[in-house]
Parts: structure tokens; C-alpha cells; sequence
């Protein structure tokens, strides 16, 4: 059950960063799956998953921003 629920917030928050970024929803699942903030996500003992899906999307907006300098 639990791994069905962070399936459905992964999908969500692909769907906000295609949204925010103008990009299609595979290329927002590329971004997301090679991200630190995917592997936090991913890790029960980070807490991350227990965060609104807007406080996700922003904190792998921030990452993007400071490994590229810009966000795509």
C-alpha cells in the first residue's frame, strides 16, 4: 500500500514539473528520477515523502537550479 501511495506522489509531482517547466511528462520523469531529491524521496528515513507534493516540487526546482544554474 504504501509503495503505491509514493507512486501516486511521484506521479503528481512529474505532472507539476512538466507543468512548471514547459516540458513533456518523460523528460519531467527523467529529471525527477536522476535527482537527489528522488533518492530522498525514495528513503523512508528522509521524511520527505510526508511533504505536500508543492514543497517537493520546489526543493527539486532548488537542486536544479544549483547544479545547472538555471532550471530547464
Amino acid at each position: 500500500m504504501r509503495d503505491q501511495v509514493l507512486w501516486r506522489k511521484e506521479g503528481r509531482i512529474v505532472a507539476l514539473l512538466a507543468e512548471r517547466l514547459d516540458i513533456d511528462t518523460e523528460r519531467a520523469l527523467d529529471i525527477l528520477y536522476n535527482s537527489r531529491t528522488y533518492a530522498l524521496l525514495s528513503n523512508p528515513d528522509s521524511g520527505l515523502q510526508l511533504q505536500s507534493d508543492e514543497y517537493i516540487l520546489n526543493n527539486l526546482l532548488q537542486e536544479l537550479e544549483r547544479c545547472q544554474g538555471t532550471v530547464p
